[in-house]
């Protein structure tokens, strides 16, 4: 558990672990890599690196005289058109890199360089040959690059992408190097969308012109992240992949919020700015517009934050080459000469970009309580659900639990006021009344206690309206009992019965004076709640405990819950799954407990479509006249075979809590979902007097500050998808989930389709999910 300090967003320390910005430099017409003395004052200047590119001059001129001579050489053998193109006819082959090729060599900084290959080569190429020698000149760059040691190489995107067939050509290019450089991570380098005037402007060795490749016209602001989602499609979301991926160029003109939250999903490893994103202030230093600071105080919150690359401003590579110990000097000990140069030369001083970029460092705003360094740890990270009735939990599970209040509190309100209600309506209880007291005692049960902060809770309750309640704690973890025992002793002063048992099997209070027969429970306080509501059974739990509630005036709390789903896109936790899949089977099939942060919704709000739609709901306790009659003539046998109509062939004891829902998205820009997220709410207390307002928990991201602001209690619980699936423009994206049972343990089941409409009254199917099932890795009863 964090100290508390770290979780207080007012402490001095929470704030302090706001991230720092790692800012690197790239030259678009460095040739070479620097020299100390260069690197030293580009260091100077605030930077913390810089890219260095693999190849120089010599070896652009060697590959283009290679082409030409190509051309030539057909051309004087007198081939026809018809020849030209023979598929058979051998094409040129770039020849190994010598020392003249290249200034990157073996050495101790290696491991720490980026490295940026040859922006002139053009991998989408519609000239085979073209294509060819580019991903030659590639992977003779990535494969030097890997022995030199490097770990990083970015490799300029997709020039555009109109053609699907040249961007899969270019993503085939990608997906060779990984088996020719076994330790590289490649940096895909991609604008965030096709911005006229923030092109690239080097000019291809094949002589085209990329300026007349961008067409006018509308904008379609997907098109580049579309390039993407097939790079990382056909290189099947690569392990080497999962973090340093793309580095994505900032537009001048930032694109509308939906475009911004589908890059915040990817795998980010830098962002990128040039001259043409900032502005001038009125002082005349570089600036961004408020909606650039918003973004990249946004990105800057993921758990691994992305770095920055500040390209062409500075310093020039003019200013670089006139430092000593450049082309300069070559010796030790500088001439008379050189000395005098050196204190010519203007003091070094911060650039003015990095300047501006170190004070939106300073001024991110403070982090949230649900952004502490404890919790975004958690970000992102896979875990699995609990199984509270087949698995005993350890102390710093429940420690975990009992570190967020808002949970507490909220309990603790509920508690109150069904409390002061039952005490103001002068509704009855079930004990008997005591000589001397000036009102019955409620009859009060914590079931499923764990270290007792319920206990603790209603204690509190009680002394605030003045209720006297008789209190019993049940455990079926009988490690946590033995510390229930001690709280009760020392803390509690011995008002609690403390009971060791599954609530299911309990045969009810004792009151004082009922010495003769049990007693029912006015108020059973439980929490039992699961990220999706009802997947740690907490309505089965309930059905084993509520025949002891009162009729018809004894409560619950929580009163009702209902799950929630939305699909997303994941990328990353889809690339860490199929990482799994080979030693966990079930990876798919498994709905994993997840802080989903670097995730994209991918629906939209629309007449009656929400982005967040129930899936369904429980509500207790279940008032049903044939209860008593159903338990009579079926008995409480946890297992009974044979009949009962039951889906699954089982006696169908729990049938009455298999849930199932059909939901629709409305889905306006295209995109890939790799799973479902799901959240609850819960109304803890409805209270029964008028202009009360009720008591709820919510985790879902609408609706959590406005009933349960900061509660941390539970993460989102994630329904991964076997394959990614793709839908294109305004599309509808149907879901379906089943909650079954078997009456021994309970699994979901979910699929998704997706829909396009192509008539006002048609529509037809363009892509669908496999049948998912959780039953290998059910929650038992």
């Amino acid at each position: 558990m964090a100290p508390s300090n770290m979780l207080d967003p007012a402490s001095e320390d929470f704030n302090e672990t706001r991230p720092s910005f790692y800012i690197g430099q790239h030259d678009s017409e460095r040739l070479v890599p620097l020299n100390d003395d260069q690197y030293n004052q580009v260091l100077t200047a605030g930077f913390h690196f810089v890219t260095s590119p693999i190849t120089n001059s010599h070896f652009r001129e060697r590959v283009v005289s290679l082409w030409r001579s190509y051309l030539s050489e057909a051309n004087n053998h007198g081939l026809s058109e018809e020849e030209k193109s023979n598929p058979s006819l051998p094409g040129p082959i770039v020849p190994t890199l010598t020392d003249k090729d290249t200034a990157l060599f073996p050495g101790d900084d290696s491991s720490t360089s980026v490295a940026y290959s040859s922006p002139w080569i053009d991998l989408c190429s519609e000239d085979p040959v073209v294509a060819s020698i580019s991903r030659q000149v590639l992977n003779l760059e990535v494969a030097y690059a890997n022995f030199c040691g490097v770990r990083s190489v970015i490799v300029p995107g997709p020039r555009r992408d109109e053609s699907g067939w040249q961007i899969s050509q270019y993503a085939r290019a990608i997906q060779e190097t990984f088996l020719i450089a076994t330790r590289i991570n490649l940096i895909i380098h991609m604008p965030m969308y096709r911005e006229p005037g923030l092109e690239e402007k080097e000019p291809l060795f094949s002589g085209r012109d990329i300026q007349e490749e961008i067409s006018e016209g509308e904008i379609d602001i997907f098109s580049a992240w579309d390039s993407w989602h097939t790079i990382r499609t056909v290189c099947d979301y690569n392990i080497r992949l999962y973090v340093e991926t793309t580095a994505v160029r900032i537009p001048r003109r930032l694109p509308e919020r939906e475009l911004q939250t589908r890059w915040f999903a990817e795998p980010l490893h830098y962002l990128t700015l040039g001259p043409n994103t900032f502005q001038t202030n009125g002082a005349g230093f570089p600036s961004l517009t408020r909606y650039h600071q918003e973004m990249i105080n946004m990105y800057m919150r993921l758990k691994q934050a992305p770095w920055m690359i500040l390209y062409d401003v500075g310093p020039s590579q003019d200013e670089l080459s006139k430092i000593v110990g450049g082309t300069a000097s070559t010796t030790d000990f500088p001439t008379l000469a050189e000395a005098q140069s050196i204190q010519e030369q203007p003091q070094s001083r911060m650039n003015a970009h990095v300047s501006y970029m170190r004070y939106l460092e300073r001024q991110q705003p403070p982090h949230t309580a649900l952004e502490s360094p404890a919790l975004t740890s958690f970000q992102d990270w896979l875990q699995s659900p609990l199984q509270p009735l087949a698995d005993n939990l350890e102390s710093s599970t429940y420690e975990t639990f009992e570190g967020d209040p808002v949970k507490y509190d909220q309990y603790e309100k509920a508690i109150t006021e069904a409390m002061a209600e039952w005490k103001a309506l002068g509704k009855p209880t079930s004990s008997l009344q005591q000589d001397g007291a000036p009102q019955q005692e409620l009859i009060v049960a914590v079931a499923g206690a764990g270290r007792g902060p319920l206990v603790t809770r209603v204690l509190r309750a009680s002394e605030k309206t003045g209720m006297p309640i008789q209190l019993w704690a049940l455990e079926k973890n009988q490690n946590a009992y033995v510390y229930l025992l001690r709280q009760n002793k020392q803390v509690w002063g011995g008002k609690v019965n403390v009971i060791q048992t599954d609530m299911r099997e309990w045969n009810g209070p004792v009151a004082r004076g009922h010495t003769d027969r049990t007693t029912p429970v006015d108020i059973l306080v439980t929490e039992l709640l699961g990220s999706f509501a009802d997947n740690e059974l907490s309505p089965e739990c309930l059905d084993g405990i509520q025949r002891h509630l009162a009729r018809p005036h004894g409560l619950s709390i929580p009163h009702s819950y209902t799950a929630h789903l939305s699909p997303i896109s994941y990328p990353k936790i889809y690339a860490d799954l199929s990482s799994r899949i080979v030693g966990d089977p079930n990876a798919f099939e498994t709905p994993w407990v997840v802080l989903l942060f670097a995730i994209d919704f991918v629906c939209q709000k629309a007449p009656g479509h929400h982005r967040f739609q129930q899936a369904w709901e429980f509500v207790h306790p279940v008032r049903l006249p044939f209860v008593e009659t159903w338990e009579e003539g079926h008995g409480r046998r946890k297992v009974q075979r044979g009949g009962g109509g039951a889906m699954n062939l089982s006696a169908g004891l729990n049938e009455h809590n298999a849930r199932q829902c059909h939901l629709t998205f409305v889905c306006r820009s295209r995109g890939v979902i790799h799973g479902l997220a799901g959240y609850f709410e819960s109304v803890l207390y409805k209270p029964q007097m008028p202009d009360k307002e009720l008591v709820e928990i919510s985790t879902l991201p609408e609706q959590i500050d406005k009933k349960s602001k900061d509660m941390i209690s539970w993460f989102p619980i994630f329904f991964p998808l076997k394959k990614p699936l793709y839908f294109p423009p305004d599309s509808e994206l149907e879901v379906s989930m089943w909650r079954q049972t078997d009456d021994t343990k309970v699994w979901y089941e979910w699929i998704v389709e997706a829909y396009m409409w192509v008539g006002p009254k048609t529509r037809v199917k363009v892509g669908a999910s496999e049948m998912h099932s959780s039953r290998n890795v059910a929650c038992l009863m």
